[in-house]
């Protein structure tokens, strides 16, 4: 069954400052913009911005964590790879925004036993698109 057009619900996530000072420390940032504000307000930023990467603490708290992707995609867990990630910014995101999502399989493609599924999540910030991820999901068969 093709999945394109399959949409998931995620959860407004507020962003703590201290979400982005644990997501720094565990993928091994040292950046102080993610730590002091004081740095991050001298290097430009309003406020302590998010690592590129954060958006997938956003997904996950918001309910699009990998059991309800294997659920409502209906995937063999034990076939699943993570095929590609790819994040494309049209502002910042900072500590203390409240971002809002809607997540659509836009491609399900099958080719050599494998099925690739690609979900775009579109963020918004006040109603103004601030961040498009896209993932691709290898299922294989």
């Amino acid at each position: 069954m093709n999945k394109a057009g399959l949409t998931f619900s995620i959860d407004s996530f507020t962003i703590e400052g201290g979400k982005i000072k644990e997501f720094a420390l565990a993928i091994g940032d040292d950046n102080p913009i993610y730590y002091e504000i004081g740095s991050a307000k001298d290097n430009g930023y309003k406020d302590i911005p998010i690592p590129p990467t954060f958006p997938t603490v956003i997904e996950m708290w918001g309910g699009l964590d990998f059991e309800t992707l294997i659920q409502k995609l209906e995937l063999d867990p034990l076939m699943v790879l993570h095929g590609e990630q790819e994040y494309e910014y049209f502002g910042n995101i900072y500590a203390g925004d409240t971002i809002s999502c809607s997540a659509e399989v836009i491609s399900h493609i099958e080719k050599r036993r494998m099925d690739f599924i690609t979900i775009e999540v579109i963020y918004k910030r006040d109603g103004q698109v601030v961040l498009k991820s896209r993932s691709t999901i290898i299922e294989r068969h």
